[in-house]
């Protein structure tokens, strides 16, 4: 478990565009935390890697957003309104696994049934500062270059 601190959202914006690095086609990304934390701002730095960026919109009310370029898909979903996982099977959400890129906000929604694999990260508002969050990775295996690492 790796854990970094932002400062803004630009560098949160920018740590997740180094972030996106170390996705494969078929990565699935848990985000998690309060209302207003910076999930879509995270996602958003992602979509920019990709050169998605001019298109983001927060998926609430469509569940799931779908972006794609020459080489990559990534569907981005924000089960908050979900109720159970059985809404999610319901939409098929399932059978986006594997198929590009899933970036989730609020995966603790559904986080039974996320496959083996899934990159955890929770972010979190700092009590003293409302610009400053930490982002806790919760695999070892990811590398990233930027920003300062808390131990």
């Amino acid at each position: 478990m790796k854990t970094y601190i932002s400062n803004n959202e630009a560098e949160t914006i920018a740590f997740a565009k180094e972030f996106a690095k170390n996705l494969k086609s078929n990565s699935v990304v848990a985000l998690d935390g309060e209302l207003g934390s910076g999930k879509t701002k995270f996602t958003q730095g992602i979509l920019e890697y990709f050169g998605l960026d001019s298109e983001i919109s927060s998926p609430t009310f469509n569940i799931v957003n779908e972006y794609k370029n020459e080489k990559n898909t990534i569907y981005h979903f924000d089960v908050y309104r979900l109720n159970n996982i059985d809404e999610f099977f319901d939409i098929g959400g399932d059978e986006y696994f594997g198929n590009g890129i899933c970036v989730i906000e609020w995966a603790n929604v559904i986080d039974a049934i996320l496959p083996i694999g899934t990159i955890f990260i929770k972010i979190e508002k700092d009590e003293n500062n409302s610009n400053v969050r930490k982002i806790t990775i919760k695999n070892d295996s990811i590398n990233i270059n930027i920003g300062k690492e808390n131990v």
